[in-house]
């Protein structure tokens, strides 16, 4: 895994070589990461530039409390699911500074899969203020902490792909 984390600082130093061109500020929202993109992220020197605040959303609560993901949308699809990436993906731009957000829920294991949302199940989400809000689910292998290295260069490459003006989830 040594090389995915320096593939992760590669993507995050990307940022801030977007940001000189772009002027685009980003946020995060985390659950099965809980804080590592913003880790990252902030592990590249200048990053109080472009980089606003993480939320570090891993309860359900905490997720309707900070981010404004609907009950509802819990109860009826789960955490885990295309519609609360996207509700926490706009609930991190609606409660921040930033233009860009990105956001993750999923499965790290190795307890908690199901047959219909296996350990791996992750969703990420992708939201530019005011114009594009998508998710995209990916089934990650590893242990918990492949999953949750690979859910973090994922969502860095989701940042990367906004600030360019791309669907990162065009490919779908």
């Amino acid at each position: 895994m040594e090389d995915l984390k320096v593939l992760c600082e590669e993507k995050a130093l990307a940022l801030k070589t977007l940001f000189s061109k772009h002027h685009k500020v980003y946020t995060t929202a985390e659950s099965l990461t809980a804080g590592m993109i913003s880790s990252f992220i902030v592990g590249v020197s200048g990053s109080s530039s472009w980089f606003d605040r993480g939320f570090v959303t891993y309860s359900n609560e905490s997720k309707m409390e900070l981010l404004g993901v609907k009950e509802e949308t819990l109860k009826s699809v789960g955490a885990v699911s295309e519609q609360t990436a996207c509700e926490m993906a706009k609930g991190a731009i609606l409660n921040s500074h930033a233009d860009i957000s990105v956001s993750v829920t999923g499965i790290a294991g190795p307890e908690g899969g199901s047959a219909l949302k296996p350990v791996g199940t992750v969703w990420i989400g992708g939201c530019v203020r005011d114009s594009y809000c998508a998710a995209k689910c990916f089934l990650f292998k590893g242990d918990r902490e492949e999953v949750r290295e690979r859910t973090v260069y994922e969502a860095l490459k989701v940042l990367e792909s906004l600030t360019k003006g791309q669907d990162p989830f065009a490919d779908k």
